[in-house]
């Protein structure tokens, strides 16, 4: 699985770019975009826009995964972060991307094991798990990666705990689950037919 992470941001936004499985991930891509911020708001926003469709187009990744801000002790910054988000997301909704949005604890938690860990921590672990030679800078650049591997390891625990075709099985037997449907087959094991 291939993953385009996303640190957004308009000053800097961080784009990385990772290949699966969790176990062994590699590194494919990383940069940071943005602009000054004596630019107008909507030219900031097309090149973020303009960079994150270069990106889907230059790596077709699976997916896109992208930090979800949560809160800021600066309003305007919390907003424009927000704005960056909405066109990340927007050009992945137009290229048919499946979106994941982390949080930064659960971004944190996964990379390191800590949800508090530091920067340089996470930028520490980026370059461990990536086998990178030198770390990836700016630290918008890691936090990207970061994401990116945030988002292959939460995939990876989604299918392990994805029932299977027994255990689907096992849950209509257990009466947990109730079959609605129109098929002969949902009719026949609604009606406890076998």
């Amino acid at each position: 699985m291939r993953v385009l992470g996303v640190d957004p941001g308009l000053t800097r936004c961080g784009l990385g770019v990772v290949d699966g499985p969790v176990g062994k991930p590699v590194h494919v891509h990383h940069e940071v975009v943005g602009s000054a911020t004596s630019v107008e708001l909507p030219v900031r926003l097309q090149c973020v826009y303009d960079a994150t469709v270069a990106a889907i187009a230059r790596f077709a990744p699976d997916l896109l995964a992208i930090e979800r801000v949560l809160f800021s002790k600066n309003k305007r910054t919390a907003i424009a972060t927000g704005h960056a988000a909405g066109v990340v997301m927007l050009a992945a909704a137009q290229h048919g991307l499946a979106v994941i949005e982390l949080t930064p604890t659960d971004v944190k938690l996964s990379v390191t094991g800590d949800g508090a860990a530091d920067k340089d921590g996470v930028n520490r672990m980026v370059s461990a798990q990536l086998a990178l030679t030198a770390s990836p800078r700016p630290a918008d650049a890691a936090d990207a990666l970061a994401v990116a591997l945030a988002a292959l390891a939460r995939v990876r625990i989604a299918r392990a705990s994805a029932p299977t075709a027994s255990s689907w099985e096992d849950l209509l037997d257990s009466g947990k689950v109730r079959v609605a449907g129109g098929t002969a087959t949902a009719d026949a094991l609604r009606k406890g037919a076998r």
